[in-house]
């Protein structure tokens, strides 16, 4: 594996101070981008995640062009689906769709396993790729976490309220965990298969949990990722977690054996340390700032660094990804621009 020479965003999600705020954004790989818009004309999602060369390419790319202190793998949170037996179809402009919902504890019993080497090579030779001989930072694998993948598997496709996997959820309790022990299994394969592959640090995603109250949470949800973490922290590389409308749920991640809260932008970081959140934290600038002018961009910057450092631990990102229509060349700035303000305040705390 080549060396990482910038390894800031590992020792801050240990806790530990740094000479700058490591920073990395979510999406950041991908649909604002111009060389990124014009490899899509060519190929779809699909087809770059199974090149791994193009998949590389992707993936590097922001570091390249915006100097951020770690990559994150391009891919779909969808990929390991289809080894369990999942038909799922990513629509342009509609998201995943999948054409087997789940209806039924027999839906659920037929599920297979995931064999990484053998299901998913493409995503293994792509990471060897990029720790092998092309990164000078790390790569973050990553993984959605049972609940969303669950939400599409129920629902079919995207869901503006998830009612039917809730309804399932409260109505079908034995069904409902035999779907999170299968889930929960494919993503701690999953997740230690790229570690092994070469990912420095994982993060898993539960973009929809938010739809649910912090009692359900406890109750539906909280057993299997206290298993997954648990099972993941024999791999001693940094555990991250993040979720959108979930600030409620930050204490409960708080309490998992993870390293990381991520935070979206309507939890400020001052608050979440006020309530309890002790581990280190990642976050939080709304995405849609990034489409005002620089000085509110700068402006909002400002908070987010100076309310986050006075904690070690701590890593600036979005509160959700990167809108297609954010200019490039903005987050190259913001990225030097949390650099160089977040080294000088953290100098004046030493």
């Amino acid at each position: 594996m080549k060396p990482i020479k910038n390894d800031t965003l590992l020792r801050a999600a240990k806790g530990e101070r740094t000479e700058h705020v490591p920073v990395w954004y979510m999406r950041q790989a991908g649909r604002s981008q111009a060389e990124y818009r014009k490899i899509k004309e060519k190929y779809s999602l699909f087809e770059i995640t199974h090149q791994p060369e193009l998949c590389a390419y992707v993936t590097r790319l922001p570091v390249e062009m915006y100097n951020v202190d770690a990559a994150i793998l391009y891919k779909d949170i969808m990929t390991p689906l289809p080894s369990l037996g999942v038909n799922v179809e990513i629509k342009s402009g509609i998201g995943p769709v999948i054409d087997n919902p789940i209806r039924s504890i027999k839906d659920i019993e037929v599920l297979g396993e995931i064999h990484p080497e053998e299901d998913i090579p493409y995503v293994l030779d792509t990471i060897k790729l990029l720790t092998e001989e092309q990164l000078s930072v790390p790569l973050i694998g990553f993984a959605g976490a049972p609940f969303t993948l669950a939400s599409y598997m129920i629902e079919g496709g995207p869901s503006r309220n998830y009612h039917k996997t809730k309804a399932f959820m409260y109505s079908e309790p034995e069904a409902w965990f035999l779907l999170m022990d299968k889930l929960g299994e494919m993503t701690v394969t999953y997740l230690k298969a790229q570690i092994n592959a070469g990912a420095s640090a994982v993060q898993i995603f539960d973009s929809w949990v938010g739809a649910l109250s912090r009692t359900d949470y406890k109750k539906y949800i909280k057993p299997v990722m206290t298993k997954i973490f648990t099972e993941m922290r024999t791999e001693n590389v940094p555990l991250i977690m993040h979720g959108v409308g979930a600030s409620h749920l930050a204490l409960e991640w708080n309490d998992l054996p993870l390293d990381v809260v991520g935070l979206d932008w309507r939890l400020p970081i001052a608050d979440a340390r006020k309530i309890g959140v002790t581990k280190a934290v990642q976050g939080n600038l709304d995405p849609a700032v990034l489409i005002a002018n620089w000085e509110t961009i700068e402006e909002r910057a400002k908070e987010i660094i100076d309310e986050g450092i006075q904690t070690p631990g701590f890593i600036f990102n979005l509160g959700h990804g990167v809108f297609p229509d954010v200019n490039p060349e903005t987050l190259k700035r913001l990225t030097s621009f949390i650099h160089e303000y977040s080294a000088e305040k953290l100098k004046q705390l030493r």
